[in-house]
């Protein structure tokens, strides 16, 4: 198993982060995807990818929740020196976030359409962040269509119509623990979306899945997402763990890591 967006640095985890790790490894996850979310906490990000070269790995990005008017240009150059500097498995997690705050729709779009344009220059998948504002996402996806553009729309939690227009502009959907959730809608249609579209992920510590919601998230529950997914699709577990590892390996540029 694979989860393709968990905050292992977090601070959530600053107690028991070996232990986490371990559980998760046990329970067969392979690979650890790490969003970036803002300059204070790349470096710990980045310290956990040195730490677990083979296993863990690292995102850049700002997350739309910290574009503010103060600060999101300078955040961008940091984004952009970053990306300068090394290699990324993908810009993210990036995108518009209109729960929170509607007030810096115009900047945060702004930085979206920027990040989309490094992920294109840079031939990078994206991982996008969109808590209510799928049309507003839609919108700016459309005007930069590219053939370079895809990448995972993280933590999806749209309807069928919308899960279908994602996968039309090249993107895969992020499927965690609100399948699991009786009012998360999203198990009533999924098994109309082909599995070769889904990636499992966990976005712990957050959103963790039946019986644990409500709890500090971690990666090891992977399997109740992926079990949750064998009623969904009626296929054996084995069968879909090994096709949503393949879909995310190959978002990510990483198949031979399998082969």
């Amino acid at each position: 198993m694979i989860d393709t967006h968990t905050h292992l640095y977090a601070e959530e985890f600053d107690t028991d982060r070996t232990e986490v790790i371990q559980r998760a490894i046990d329970k067969g996850v392979t690979h650890f995807f790490l969003p970036a979310i803002d300059s204070g906490s790349h470096a710990s990000m980045l310290a956990l990818e040195r730490e677990y070269p083979d296993k863990v790995f690292a995102m850049m990005g700002l997350h739309p929740c910290y574009v503010q008017p103060e600060t999101w240009e300078k955040e961008l150059e940091i984004v952009q020196k970053y990306l300068d500097e090394r290699a990324f498995c993908a810009i993210g997690e990036i995108g518009i976030d209109l729960y929170w705050d509607k007030s810096t729709l115009e900047i945060q779009t702004k930085a979206f359409e920027w990040q989309i344009d490094q992920a294109i220059t840079r031939d990078l998948p994206i991982v996008i962040h969109s808590r209510d504002s799928f049309d507003e996402i839609f919108e700016v996806l459309e005007r930069k269509k590219h053939p370079k553009l895809r990448g995972i729309f993280h933590c999806f939690s749209g309807n069928l119509a919308q899960a279908k227009q994602a996968i039309n502009l090249g993107f895969s959907l992020g499927i965690g623990g609100v399948v699991t959730f009786k009012n998360g809608k999203i198990d009533q249609f999924l098994n109309e979306i082909p599995l070769e579209k889904i990636v499992l992920e966990t976005d712990s510590p957050y959103l963790a899945p039946v019986p644990f919601r409500g709890k500090r998230n971690e990666s090891a529950y992977l399997d109740l997402v992926l079990g949750k997914l064998v009623d969904i699709y009626q296929q054996d577990y084995s069968s879909i763990e090994k096709q949503t590892t393949y879909n995310a390996l190959k978002i990510f540029g990483m198949v031979s890591i399998q082969d």
